[in-house]
């Protein structure tokens, strides 16, 4: 089952001093199993909150968060803990990968954590360095691997626990046009193989891939755009 979820007057305040900062503003949201939207706006308009909040990684101040039916906004800090490693993969700018750990053990981490046996990770970590072609760099550390390289591992550990939904914040941001185009179509495949995929972008033209584009203003959503797949661009903008 992917991901369906359902926010429902959604409100995240910041305290800086004595100032407020309304990072989301009553916000209500409805994303559907197997959508591909992209969350787009200026600095500071929201998307980033509204990407932790989607990821369990925040709370809301009020509001209702429901991911397939199941309101996680109830849940304790283990339990939301356990959504995020079984239900979420997160794809980041900045790869986030553990230095000291080979490209093998990057991807076999969250199920280390998830206390899948061992025979049961190794088996999946040979599949994904086949699927994203790493085979080759399976002992290799990050600081020995290439931008696009980095990525593909990331990707791999993102979807390794086989997710409902992916969490993509700007993940193109740190490499070049060509291996951009390379990691933006490995995520749309696993959209298209059924995966929730909500990506973070302030590019437009990289926006206007998706399926839907939610414009972002002032912790609001100012517009909700759906478009025909015949219309949606195939190459990742310069």
């Amino acid at each position: 089952m992917t991901a369906q979820i359902e926010l429902a007057g959604i409100e995240r305040v910041f305290h800086l001093g004595d100032s407020e900062v309304h990072a989301l503003r009553d916000l209500n949201l409805s994303i559907g199993a197997g959508e591909y939207v992209a969350v787009m706006g200026p600095s500071g308009s929201g998307k980033s909150t509204l990407l932790n909040l989607l990821g369990l990684l925040d709370r809301p101040n009020t509001g209702v968060y429901r991911l397939e039916g199941r309101d996680v906004t109830t849940l304790s800090p283990d339990e939301q803990a356990r959504v995020r490693s079984e239900r979420i993969g997160f794809v980041f700018q900045s790869f986030h990968l553990v230095p000291r750990l080979s490209a093998a053990e990057n991807i076999a981490l969250p199920m280390v954590l998830a206390g899948l046996a061992p025979a049961q990770r190794a088996l999946r970590v040979k599949q994904a360095l086949k699927d994203y072609g790493l085979e080759n760099r399976a002992d290799h550390r990050p600081d020995e691997l290439s931008g696009g390289q980095r990525q593909r591992v990331a990707i791999a550990r993102a979807t390794i626990m086989q997710p409902a939904m992916i969490l993509a914040d700007e993940p193109t941001g740190n490499l070049d046009r060509a291996t951009g185009e390379e990691v933006i179509r490995l995520l749309e495949g696993l959209n298209a193989q059924g995966v929730t995929l909500i990506m973070v972008t302030h590019d437009s033209a990289l926006g206007a891939r998706a399926h839907r584009q939610l414009l972002m203003e002032d912790g609001a959503i100012q517009q909700d755009k759906r478009q025909h797949l015949d219309a949606i661009p195939c190459a990742v903008p310069t």
